[in-house]
């Protein structure tokens, strides 16, 4: 890498080179039963360049011709893509414990027998399908500037999702659980997913319109895209964001607290600097229901005259080869504050409502504005304090900026799922519709 940048100092007044070496080990049940087992090992290499005011790009996952790579880089300039701000000297980060040695022990193995195991603690209790995926990576990534920054981050990831599957669908009632490397799944968490669908197994269909409705952590970002698209300075820049100019006002029910926080390396996946070597922080975006901060790549921080906010990440939403992707603005360590309530506790609250468990159509509706509309999959009908069943064909939707200043209470627990690490959030209001309205 030290070789490669020299090389391309040389031909440029500034470059950047950002390595990474991942290794990921994925196991899976259908029905109960043992369906696949998978080993990758995957490596790569990109290399960003400025000259003047425009900015060059080259990626490559097999570095045999160091000349050639970053001729790519310096034809990439011809594209005119303007420049991010200069590349950042960073010499301290915080340190974090973002790597648990064990891991390398944990072997295909393990995870057969952890499926396994859980099959076998359901077996009897329901007739249900029950698949599973459970999967361990190891990543390190290495970036260098010519500024002098040389910085290096090695984290370890261990996860398994148990499904229970409804009868002639793939709508289901799973958890997610995550930890640096191999647990035991929690028995708490198996109790969730085996008593919230025995209590849902029998169909219904009641009548639609405004009620309460409870979000499980595992569709909570649903919203949560809708907000991070609103304090993205890409769509800032754009004029797309309907929070613009509206730091320190209440956008949200004092309840709410949310945040981006890379730095709690008690979670896997902390980082102590993006993927433009940018140090990390905890950056609150909402407190108490109140708009606190917007969040930056280099790039949309140079265009807007703002201090960038660490938040340049290779990521994609519908995911991609990281080494082949320009940072950009991305929400990578996202946490909603516990409230006070039990799940069972913020059920039994509820005199008509429903349970959002998984969503249909995540993306469907205006993001930039705040709108949503949703099918459930499942959506879990409660009556006095009670799961009745499940529904098929039910919808949800709204506008977070209206939905989110309604929250009767937010579960004292936080959970793992795709966007972050959220409770459960029970609201008030929220537009149903099913087949009978």
């Amino acid at each position: 890498m030290e070789k490669l940048l020299e090389m391309a100092r040389k031909v440029s007044d500034q470059a950047e080179v950002f390595s990474i070496d991942e290794k990921q080990n994925r196991v899976s049940f259908e029905n109960a039963m043992l369906k696949n087992i998978t080993s990758s090992i995957q490596s790569g290499m990109s290399l960003r360049i400025i000259k003047g005011d425009k900015v060059g790009f080259a990626y490559t996952k097999n570095l045999l011709d160091r000349d050639g790579f970053v001729q790519n880089a310096l034809d990439g300039l011809k594209g005119g893509a303007e420049a991010p701000a200069d590349f950042p000297k960073t010499i301290k980060i915080p340190l974090l414990n973002t790597y648990d040695p064990s891991i390398d022990s944990v072997t295909n193995e393990t995870m057969v027998e952890e499926c396994q195991r859980i099959c076998d603690k359901f077996t009897g209790k329901t007739s249900a399908q029950l698949n599973l995926y459970a999967g361990l990576s190891t990543k390190t990534i290495r970036l260098l500037n010519s500024q002098g920054t040389d910085l290096t981050c090695k984290t370890s990831y261990y996860h398994i999702a148990p499904l229970v599957l409804y009868p002639g669908s793939y709508s289901s009632i799973y958890r997610t659980f995550v930890r640096k490397s191999f647990e035991k799944t929690p028995e708490d968490i198996l109790a969730h997913i085996l008593n919230t669908f025995l209590a849902s197994e029998n169909e219904v269909n009641p009548v639609a319109g405004r009620m309460k409705v409870l979000f499980l952590p595992e569709s909570l970002h649903v919203l949560m895209w809708r907000l991070q698209s609103a304090t993205n300075g890409k769509m800032l820049h754009q004029k797309q964001s309907p929070l613009a100019g509206k730091i320190e006002e209440k956008i949200f029910d004092e309840k709410l607290t949310i945040l981006d926080d890379p730095l709690n390396d008690g979670d896997p996946g902390a980082r102590a600097f993006d993927d433009e070597a940018t140090p990390c922080s905890s950056l609150p975006l909402v407190e108490k229901g109140v708009l606190k901060n917007y969040y930056y790549d280099l790039f949309y921080a140079k265009k807007l005259e703002a201090e960038p906010s660490g938040h340049g990440y290779k990521s994609a939403m519908w995911g991609r080869d990281t080494v082949s992707l320009k940072p950009g603005p991305s929400l990578e360590h996202l946490y909603i504050e516990p409230g006070d309530l039990t799940l069972a506790e913020m059920i039994r609250t509820m005199d008509r409502g429903f349970i959002v468990g998984q969503t249909l159509g995540a993306h469907s509706g205006n993001i930039p504005n705040g709108d949503f509309s949703i099918g459930l999959s499942p959506g879990l009908y409660i009556e006095n304090g009670e799961i009745i069943g499940h529904v098929k064909d039910a919808m949800v939707a709204g506008n977070i900026y209206k939905t989110l200043r309604n929250v009767i209470a937010i579960e004292n627990t936080q959970h793992f799922s795709s966007g972050g690490c959220f409770p459960a959030i029970l609201l008030d209001d929220v537009n149903v519709s099913t087949k009978k309205g």
